[in-house]
């Protein structure tokens, strides 16, 4: 069937609301995109998989061919989000439960392998659509009440209207403990395809698009203002990769802070950064990041120890809590981490079972080191 515009409000937003809901309610994103992958493509599929990571859920971009080297600073955003890259594992065969397809036309243009299409025909398969070309040599390839299939700039503002979307729940904002949902990446992925489709905007159609590239590229500016005391305008597409790039090294110094101190305690691998490392860090690099490189160091972890992985940060200055993220290898499934909340009767957290994340206020933890120990020590006597 040939794709049309979605005809009413109330229509887009039981369809945003659905996906939202997928977010929720599935763990592990298959995302998709077209052969010869261009701006909007990669940069919707990167836009999408920071989204499912505010979640604490899985995400796989799958890149059955090579990307050119101009779009390596959003596959640099990815490895430092834990986002997956390339073929699709041998493990996401059975455990996909949604599959993401971005920017593409029709079926026969995704770009895929045979593993792929066996995930997309399973029985049961969620496939979530997020494409703005309509009419033409166009057919869906969603499922029913997920096809985000509309007018719009590119599909990069599609995820991007999700993610205002998301903005206004301040219900799921709290359970996921989401505290910068509209981070510096997410918006910069967002505008490097709106900018790639209109050509700095010179191709916007309706007064509809013009909005929302107004809001992103405002917000752009002025989450760079705080940043740079250059001009925070961009001129150009190669401006914004540029910003992408700066952002990546600076994430990279912050990622090697946390592994000089990472520690192994049995089958756990952690990182505990007290008040006076957050000092450090807050003073050169910006929450977003730290936050970010948080989550990536928990993955990296938990896939080297080959069990467990967590980093615990005192956030006590900026959020008033102390932060913990706990995540599980792929290869260690025979323990739910969401146990520890449990054990520890953690109220202020959740999470799914390879990944929590949770809080403890400082008073409950005036020894921070002493608190840390006896988590490792409970988590381990569980595992055993």
């Amino acid at each position: 069937m040939r794709k049309m515009a979605i005809e009413t409000i109330h229509e887009k937003n039981r369809i945003v609301d659905n996906i939202i809901n997928a977010l929720q309610d599935r763990s592990q994103f298959l995302i998709l995109g077209h052969r010869n992958q261009d701006e909007d493509c990669i940069a919707s599929m990167v836009a999408f998989g920071l989204l499912v990571g505010k979640f604490t859920k899985k995400a796989h971009l799958f890149m059955g061919e090579s990307i050119h080297e101009h779009f390596k600073y959003l596959l640099d955003i990815c490895r430092h989000n834990s986002i997956g890259c390339g073929r699709m594992p041998d493990e996401w065969s059975e455990g996909t439960d949604a599959i993401v397809v971005c920017d593409t036309p029709k079926p026969s243009m995704i770009d895929s392998d045979a593993a792929v299409e066996r995930s997309m025909a399973a029985a049961g398969a969620l496939i979530i659509e997020i494409d703005h070309h309509i009419g033409g040599d166009s057919e869906y390839i969603g499922s029913e009440g997920y096809r985000l299939v509309t007018e719009a700039t590119s599909s990069s503002e599609l995820v991007g209207q999700i993610a205002l979307k998301i903005g206004k729940r301040p219900e799921i904002l709290e359970r996921y403990n989401i505290q910068n949902l509209i981070s510096r990446n997410l918006v910069l992925a967002i505008l490097t395809g709106i900018v790639g489709d209109t050509n700095m905007g010179q191709f916007i159609k309706s007064k509809r698009q013009r909005h929302y590239y107004d809001i992103f590229v405002n917000l752009y500016n002025s989450l760079l203002v705080r940043e740079t005391i250059n001009e925070t305008n961009f001129m150009n597409k190669e401006q914004v990769f540029h910003e992408i790039q700066r952002l990546s090294t600076v994430e990279e110094r912050c990622s090697r802070y946390l592994s000089d101190r990472a520690q192994i305690s049995g089958p756990i691998a952690y990182v505990l950064l007290d008040r006076n490392d957050m000092k450090r860090l807050s003073a050169e690099f910006d929450p977003d990041t730290i936050v970010s490189v948080s989550r990536s160091m928990a993955d990296r972890l938990a896939e080297e120890s080959g069990r467990l992985g967590m980093v615990a940060y005192d956030d006590t200055d900026g959020t008033g809590l102390i932060q913990f993220r706990l995540r599980r290898s792929h290869r260690f499934k025979t323990f739910d981490v969401r146990r520890v909340l449990e054990i520890f009767a953690i109220q202020n957290g959740g999470g799914h079972e390879g990944a929590i994340g949770f809080r403890v206020k400082p008073e409950d933890a005036p020894d921070l080191k002493g608190f840390v120990d006896n988590l490792l020590h409970g988590i381990e006597k569980a595992i055993a």
